[in-house]
Protein backbone atom coordinates (compact mmCIF):
# COMPACT_ATOMS: atom_id res chain seq x y z
CA UNK A 1 0.00 0.00 0.00
CA UNK A 2 1.32 3.45 -0.86
CA UNK A 3 1.47 6.23 1.68
CA UNK A 4 2.28 9.10 -0.67
CA UNK A 5 3.70 10.14 -4.02
CA UNK A 6 5.59 13.29 -5.06
CA UNK A 7 5.03 14.47 -8.62
CA UNK A 8 7.36 17.08 -10.13
CA UNK A 9 5.52 19.70 -12.19
CA UNK A 10 6.70 22.54 -14.42
CA UNK A 11 4.20 25.18 -13.25
CA UNK A 12 3.12 24.66 -9.65
CA UNK A 13 0.23 27.15 -9.67
CA UNK A 14 -1.23 25.72 -12.88
CA UNK A 15 -0.96 22.19 -11.50
CA UNK A 16 -2.57 23.16 -8.18
CA UNK A 17 -5.55 24.63 -10.07
CA UNK A 18 -5.77 21.55 -12.29
CA UNK A 19 -5.68 19.01 -9.46
CA UNK A 20 -7.98 21.00 -7.16
CA UNK A 21 -10.66 20.92 -9.86
CA UNK A 22 -9.96 17.41 -11.13
CA UNK A 23 -9.73 15.58 -7.80
CA UNK A 24 -12.75 17.24 -6.14
CA UNK A 25 -15.30 14.87 -7.74
CA UNK A 26 -13.35 11.98 -6.16
CA UNK A 27 -13.65 13.50 -2.68
CA UNK A 28 -9.97 14.49 -2.66
CA UNK A 29 -10.42 18.04 -1.46
CA UNK A 30 -8.07 18.51 1.49
CA UNK A 31 -5.05 20.74 0.75
CA UNK A 32 -1.84 21.33 2.65
CA UNK A 33 1.21 23.40 1.77
CA UNK A 34 4.50 22.19 3.23
CA UNK A 35 7.41 24.62 3.44
CA UNK A 36 10.60 22.77 2.49
CA UNK A 37 12.55 24.95 4.93
CA UNK A 38 10.87 22.96 7.72
CA UNK A 39 12.54 19.75 6.49
CA UNK A 40 16.13 18.65 6.07
CA UNK A 41 18.44 20.72 3.84
CA UNK A 42 17.31 20.69 0.22
CA UNK A 43 13.77 19.46 0.94
CA UNK A 44 11.34 20.85 -1.67
CA UNK A 45 8.23 22.87 -0.98
CA UNK A 46 5.24 20.57 -1.41
CA UNK A 47 1.60 21.12 -2.27
CA UNK A 48 -0.47 18.26 -0.86
CA UNK A 49 -3.86 16.79 -1.64
CA UNK A 50 -5.78 14.26 0.38
CA UNK A 51 -8.96 13.02 2.00
CA UNK A 52 -10.15 11.43 5.21
CA UNK A 53 -7.35 12.94 7.28
CA UNK A 54 -4.56 11.74 4.96
CA UNK A 55 -2.41 13.72 2.59
CA UNK A 56 -1.11 11.34 -0.07
CA UNK A 57 -0.64 13.16 -3.38
CA UNK A 58 2.02 15.87 -3.41
CA UNK A 59 3.22 18.28 -6.09
CA UNK A 60 6.63 19.88 -6.21
CA UNK A 61 8.07 22.21 -8.79
CA UNK A 62 10.88 20.54 -10.70
CA UNK A 63 12.05 18.66 -13.74
CA UNK A 64 9.22 17.07 -15.68
CA UNK A 65 9.57 13.81 -17.53
CA UNK A 66 6.02 13.48 -18.84
CA UNK A 67 4.57 10.06 -19.56
CA UNK A 68 7.08 8.51 -17.15
CA UNK A 69 4.47 8.46 -14.40
CA UNK A 70 1.02 6.90 -14.27
CA UNK A 71 -1.22 7.63 -11.27
CA UNK A 72 -4.56 5.89 -10.76
CA UNK A 73 -7.07 7.57 -8.43
CA UNK A 74 -9.87 5.57 -6.82
CA UNK A 75 -13.40 6.58 -7.73
CA UNK A 76 -16.40 5.37 -5.73
CA UNK A 77 -18.70 5.09 -8.74
CA UNK A 78 -18.83 5.32 -12.50
CA UNK A 79 -20.34 8.80 -12.06
CA UNK A 80 -17.24 9.92 -10.13
CA UNK A 81 -15.01 8.60 -12.94
CA UNK A 82 -17.03 10.60 -15.46
CA UNK A 83 -17.08 13.76 -13.32
CA UNK A 84 -13.32 13.68 -12.69
CA UNK A 85 -12.64 13.07 -16.37
CA UNK A 86 -14.90 16.00 -17.36
CA UNK A 87 -13.22 18.32 -14.83
CA UNK A 88 -9.79 17.26 -16.07
CA UNK A 89 -10.71 17.96 -19.71
CA UNK A 90 -12.31 21.28 -18.73
CA UNK A 91 -9.08 22.23 -16.98
CA UNK A 92 -6.66 21.51 -19.80
CA UNK A 93 -6.09 17.75 -19.75
CA UNK A 94 -5.74 15.81 -22.98
CA UNK A 95 -8.00 12.81 -23.48
CA UNK A 96 -6.11 9.53 -23.17
CA UNK A 97 -9.12 7.21 -22.94
CA UNK A 98 -12.75 8.28 -22.46
CA UNK A 99 -14.78 6.84 -19.58
CA UNK A 100 -15.75 3.23 -20.14
CA UNK A 101 -15.11 -0.39 -19.26
CA UNK A 102 -11.53 -1.55 -19.62
CA UNK A 103 -12.36 -5.04 -20.80
CA UNK A 104 -8.69 -5.96 -21.22
CA UNK A 105 -8.49 -5.86 -17.40
CA UNK A 106 -11.95 -6.91 -16.27
CA UNK A 107 -15.56 -6.24 -17.36
CA UNK A 108 -16.11 -4.41 -14.07
CA UNK A 109 -13.04 -2.18 -14.38
CA UNK A 110 -14.46 1.24 -15.30
CA UNK A 111 -11.99 4.04 -15.92
CA UNK A 112 -11.06 7.20 -17.76
CA UNK A 113 -7.57 8.37 -18.68
CA UNK A 114 -6.10 11.80 -19.32
CA UNK A 115 -2.73 13.44 -19.71
CA UNK A 116 -2.30 16.27 -17.19
CA UNK A 117 -0.71 19.65 -18.10
CA UNK A 118 2.77 18.07 -17.86
CA UNK A 119 1.72 14.98 -19.88
CA UNK A 120 1.62 12.65 -16.88
CA UNK A 121 -0.82 9.78 -17.30
CA UNK A 122 -3.72 10.12 -14.86
CA UNK A 123 -6.46 7.51 -14.47
CA UNK A 124 -9.73 7.63 -12.55
CA UNK A 125 -10.80 4.07 -11.67
CA UNK A 126 -13.92 2.40 -10.33
CA UNK A 127 -13.65 -1.33 -9.63
CA UNK A 128 -16.98 -2.45 -8.22
CA UNK A 129 -15.45 -5.44 -6.43
CA UNK A 130 -13.45 -3.02 -4.27
CA UNK A 131 -16.58 -1.26 -3.06
CA UNK A 132 -18.83 -3.51 -0.96
CA UNK A 133 -22.49 -2.75 -1.49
Amino acid sequence: MLDHIFLSVSDIERSIRFYEATLAPLGISARLDYNGKDGPPGHPDLKGFGANGRMFFWLREGVVEGKTVHVGFVANSKAEVEAAYAKAIDNGAIDNGAPGARLHYDPNYYAANVLDPDSYSIEFVYKNWQHPQ
